[in-house]
């Protein structure tokens, strides 16, 4: 009975200690501008093509033809070199692309899993970016503001990497170089598949074809 009540006044006692480091390094407000952004994103696509589509061309037509055109490895292999080059094309369009398909959820996952091992690819390449001193300092200074804030946030920074628009390759890169621990880094990556699966509910209710 003692040891439970002293257990829960522990735990207790270092939520209120986790709350207040991250009010004093600023976490929610980076928290709530991130979530801001990300709604922002999602809102901002889905509008951008609607008004492509009325006033250019169709873009149900169009990601049907990419769908017959190319076959879906072409696609996977493109989308695994943006997500571990810096997340060069918006993973919302793969997305798009996905609903079009055969089978949607089963190319989402596979989406999913293509940015999860590129999150891995660049981790590993951030890793190993000491041997090469010039180009390890550059990146640092590219990336500076990632390393400051995992070194602050840790793990849930990776979370925030993996779901909101913050480059999930750029996150994954910034771990590497700072040797976050990469079983932590391949866990709370597993959030990118969350990241996938909320995307997906809006976009594949536009482009899912009938």
């Amino acid at each position: 009975m003692v040891e439970n009540i002293l257990y829960n006044n522990n735990i207790t006692r270092r939520l209120v200690l986790l709350n207040r480091y991250y009010r004093m390094t600023k976490f929610y407000s980076f928290l709530k501008n991130t979530a801001f952004k990300g709604g922002s994103v999602v809102v901002v696509f889905i509008l951008l093509l609607l008004g492509v589509e009325f006033f250019i061309l169709d873009i149900s037509t169009l990601l049907n033809n990419m769908v017959e055109a190319y076959s879906p490895k072409i696609i996977f292999s493109i989308f695994l070199i943006s997500e571990t080059i810096l997340g060069i094309i918006p993973p919302e369009v793969f997305i798009a692309w996905a609903s079009k398909s055969g089978s949607p959820w089963l190319f989402l996952f596979v989406l999913a899993t293509i940015s999860y091992i590129g999150g891995i690819i660049s981790y590993l390449i951030g890793n190993r970016l000491f041997l090469i001193p010039a180009i390890k300092n550059h990146i640092e200074n590219k990336v500076a503001k990632h390393i400051a804030h995992l070194r602050k946030w840790g793990g849930i920074f990776v979370v925030m990497g993996a779901i909101s628009p913050i480059p999930h390759s750029m996150v994954s890169l910034a771990s590497g170089l700072i040797k976050y621990n990469f079983k932590q880094y391949l866990f709370w990556s597993l959030f990118r598949y969350v990241r996938f699966a909320l995307y997906a509910l809006v976009i594949f209710k536009v482009f899912v074809s009938d």
